[in-house]
């Protein structure tokens, strides 16, 4: 008996180092090992294996329908019947994005319209001449650009205010077709008003001021046609000159009536006593968001205290005294208008006009989204031209707008396009002056279909001939983004408009994120609200789809 115990106990020392840990446990003599079952589909999983076979590939559902954000990774996709919640989490497809291991993915924001917000929900018997604009301007209007028919929304709702006399702050998206629409009231006052004795020196009764002097050219092209059919002179004020230069403009032409200036060269002509602003009367501060950065505020407020500025519509009655209507112009509303129109005029004379999609993604362009690494940016901008270049040949594309957030990358990257023969024109602000004039001329004109350029060319200008905007650096604030994707898809275009961003460094991901969530739930961009919604007058706020 104790010789067989002692044989088991030998037994179980031998076999316990290739036994498995599960029957490490004390059985019993007579008890059944336990067997261990393989699940089926690992079964078939190892069969499949060792035959060579793959296994096959598990479909996608998709639901049929447009998309409003298609990404890379189809389970990221949001329809376009479906809106996000405001508190509702949100799937993002540029979620992770500033991990190294994101690099190649991409997202895009779909069309989600045909047709620009501004000609949304208009009807086609609406006219000029139904705003209160007199037979004469309405002539000039269609000789000068027979192809504006009728109104856009931004014009049907700016255009009776101005002309009943009220202070205008007008915040619209881009390419809706601001000029016209404070242009036509300014020329229509001048000609109701009579000129009275010129002095000595040069005394404008209209004044346009804008950032920078493409956009200088751009104002004085729209006016001067439409001055010229009503006998009034139109004349242009750019930088980038000395003094002597500017007493050149000046004495060079008859005093005009309306005046298109940089803040710059107004300041240098004010200073000089070259200009005088006693008889202003309509000031307008094109692209204000701009005109009050600080690189321009100091100007800006030196010029409105030489301007006398009307407290109300009954300041602007008198002839022989006259005082200045103020219009304030701009595709993203501004902070800090209360603080400077207080120095000059009452906020409550005062009124806003809002579009209702303003600071909102433009729902008629394509964005897409492309996280690079930064040495792969240029060969993903060289094949993009290329490509373009071939479709370009066809006939069937527009022109292309490259933009960076310096110049010496506008000068570098214009070199690399020159090593692979692809013609383009550059515009960035070290440029000189007599350098920079013309070039975005030549741009819209199409002697070149590529412009490589700082945000210089993106506040203002007129690109209806703009199919593509290639953001090569991304931009710095959400306020850039709106106006260079304002490139394309405006009032008057021919073509569809398309965005490619490149994005590479952490802090381009986290501007990307508030685009997208903002498009996910349809609402506007945060962080762009105005400083002085609250005093102002609502008069007219823009229904648009």
């Amino acid at each position: 008996m104790a010789l067989a115990r002692q044989l088991r106990l030998l037994s179980l020392v031998t076999h316990l180092p290739l036994a498995p840990r599960r029957d490490l446990t004390v059985r019993g003599p007579d008890e059944p090992l336990p067997v261990v079952r393989i699940p089926r589909a690992l079964q078939k999983r190892q069969e499949r294996r060792q035959s060579g076979q793959r296994s096959p590939l598990r479909p996608v559902l998709v639901r049929p329908g447009p998309l409003l954000i298609s990404a890379r990774r189809p389970e990221l996709n949001q329809p376009a019947r479906l809106t996000l919640g405001r508190w509702e989490a949100a799937p993002l497809a540029s979620r992770g994005w500033k991990h190294r291991r994101a690099r190649q993915d991409y997202f895009s924001i779909e069309r989600a319209q045909h047709e620009a917000p501004a000609l949304r929900n208009l009807s086609s018997k609406g006219s000029f001449a139904d705003l209160g604009l007199e037979p004469r301007v309405l002539s000039a209007l269609q000789e000068a650009a027979p192809e504006v028919v009728r109104p856009t929304t931004v014009q049907s709702s700016t255009i009776p205010p101005l002309l009943r006399g009220r202070h205008i702050l007008c915040a619209a998206e881009t390419g809706s077709g601001k000029t016209l629409g404070y242009m036509l009231p300014l020329l229509q006052r001048l000609l109701g008003q009579p000129s009275l004795d010129p002095s000595r020196i040069s005394a404008p009764r209209g004044l346009v001021l804008v950032p920078s002097r493409e956009l200088a050219e751009q104002v004085r092209a729209v006016a001067q046609p439409l001055g010229s059919s009503l006998g009034l002179r139109v004349q242009e004020l750019g930088g980038g000159h000395g003094m002597s230069r500017i007493r050149l403009q000046l004495s060079k032409h008859p005093p005009a009536d309306v005046l298109v200036a940089t803040p710059g060269a107004l300041w240098k002509a004010l200073k000089g006593q070259l200009i005088s602003l006693a008889q202003l009367s309509f000031l307008v501060l094109d692209e204000v968001d701009t005109l009050l950065d600080e690189s321009f505020l100091e100007l800006v407020d030196y010029i409105l205290e030489k301007s006398h500025i009307a407290e109300g519509p009954a300041d602007l009655k008198d002839p022989f005294n006259p005082k200045a209507q103020l219009v304030l112009v701009g595709a993203t509303f501004p902070d800090g208008v209360g603080q400077l129109l207080s120095k000059v005029a009452s906020l409550d004379s005062l009124t806003t006009i809002t579009s209702s999609k303003l600071h909102c993604i433009m729902p008629h362009v394509k964005q897409t989204f492309m996280r690079l690494k930064g040495a792969e940016k240029v060969t993903e901008l060289v094949q993009i031209l290329k490509q373009h270049d071939r479709t370009h040949r066809t006939g069937s594309a527009g022109t292309v707008l490259v933009f960076c957030n310096s110049s010496s990358t506008v000068n570098w990257l214009g070199y690399i396009l020159d090593d692979h023969k692809i013609q383009h024109l550059r515009l960035q602000g070290q440029m000189p002056a007599s350098m920079r004039a013309g070039i975005f001329q030549s741009f819209q004109k199409g002697s070149r279909d590529i412009l490589l350029c700082t945000d210089i060319a993106s506040r203002g200008l007129d690109s209806t001939q703009v199919e593509l905007v290639i953001n090569y650096d991304f931009p710095l604030t959400l306020q850039d983004y709106i106006h260079r994707a304002g490139r394309v898809g405006r009032v008057g275009s021919e073509v569809p408009g398309t965005v490619i961003s490149f994005v590479t460094h952490p802090w381009d991901v986290s501007l990307v994120q508030k685009i997208e969530l903002a498009a996910r739930r349809r609402r506007s961009l945060p962080g762009l609200g105005s400083s002085v919604s609250e005093p102002l007058h609502q008069e007219t706020l823009l229904q648009q789809a």
